[in-house]
């Protein structure tokens, strides 16, 4: 169950449900992971100061159990994930940043407990 979360400075309009759907889509393949166990959340207009400048920017953050835990497997989910970003965003590589942080199923609550499976 990977959670995404994009805080930008990009205005609320730039967010429809097609782009929460693809961008569902998206991380899901990247991690290969099912998009119905996707959490996804969009924090559009906020103030953020990126590399020196507020020009439009996204920080991205992933976290989820087994999926984010490796350098090889962030380098691979940033990969698939950066182009969908800037192309779908307008946004050029260097107003895109990916926060890639590995979770352990005991730091999960779903249904009054915590997940004890992936």
């Amino acid at each position: 169950m990977p959670f995404v979360e994009l805080n930008t400075n990009l205005p609320a309009r730039r967010f429809s449900e097609e782009f929460l759907k693809k961008l569902t889509s998206t991380t899901a393949s990247a991690l290969g992971k099912p998009e119905d166990r996707m959490i996804v959340q969009v924090n559009p207009d906020l103030p953020l100061f990126v590399f020196g400048s507020s020009a439009p920017c996204v920080i991205l953050s992933v976290a989820g159990i087994g999926v984010t835990d490796t350098a090889e497997k962030n380098r691979d989910n940033s990969a698939k994930i950066f182009p969908f970003l800037t192309q779908e965003l307008g946004l050029s590589e260097d107003r895109v940043v990916i926060r890639f942080s590995p979770l352990e199923a005991w730091q999960v609550g779903k249904k009054g407990t915590v997940v004890t499976f992936l």
